[in-house]
């Protein structure tokens, strides 16, 4: 008998639990005026959620799961429009805190 090797998915995606995480987030950054849009790509090696603040722009922000950095820096990334990487890590809800700080505003 031979043993099948591991064979990884043909697409990368965000799982149901994921998604709610990045959608909470996402509900209360429309609901403070920050965010309009998003988009979700699911490619071989990466899962993107992309961040708009208008449609037909380039993203604020993108959320990457990347499965392959597991077992390195973490899965999960928060990349900023520039491409720099404002967060890295293996805990998606530690990682999207560095949006959630954009929704701490001083009351005048």
């Amino acid at each position: 008998m031979q043993a099948t090797p591991f064979r990884l998915p043909e697409q990368v995606a965000f799982h149901r639990t994921e998604l709610s995480q990045i959608l909470s987030l996402y509900g209360r950054m429309v609901a403070a005026g920050e965010w309009r849009d998003y988009g979700i790509s699911n490619l071989r090696d990466v899962a993107v959620f992309s961040v708009f603040r208008r449609t037909a722009e380039f993203p604020l922000y993108r959320i990457e799961k990347r499965p392959k950095l597991r077992n390195r820096q973490g899965q999960y990334a928060v990349i900023g429009a520039e491409g720099q990487v404002l967060k890295r890590g293996h805990d998606l809800k530690t990682v999207l805190r560095v949006l959630e700080r954009k929704l701490i505003r001083a009351v005048d």
